[in-house]
């Protein structure tokens, strides 16, 4: 997604909550919260989605627009929260991906799964 992109939706999210008067609630921790519903709320439509099988059945067209619907919501509550906390998050995930690339080098690590340390 092109920066100016992440800019527009970011301005977009403000205003619809500026309408509402809703930045009252919109606090980082609420915004946190409404997030992992969000994100919760997308982990439910695959929960019992076999994993080899999950592919193909989201690329059917009703589910991928469930789909869609999911990730859209977890993104504009993940906009609102850099937004209001200040983050550029263009700059932050530039950031973090070079990180990641000097941590997981291509060569050291093709083919095994990544561990969380």
């Amino acid at each position: 997604m092109p920066e100016r992109e992440i800019a527009e939706l970011t301005r977009l999210v403000r205003e619809f909550s500026t309408e509402r008067d809703w930045e009252q609630f919109q606090d980082p921790k609420s915004l946190i919260l409404a997030l992992v519903g969000e994100v919760g709320e997308l982990a439910e439509l695959f929960q019992w989605v076999p994993a080899d099988g999950a592919v193909a059945r989201f690329a059917e067209p009703s589910r991928q627009a469930r789909a869609g619907e999911e990730m859209s919501d977890v993104l504009i509550y993940l906009l609102r929260l850099a937004d209001v906390l200040d983050v550029d998050l263009s700059s932050a995930a530039r950031a973090k991906l070079a990180a990641s690339h000097r941590r997981f080098a291509a060569d050291v690590v093709r083919g095994v799964a990544p561990e969380k340390t």
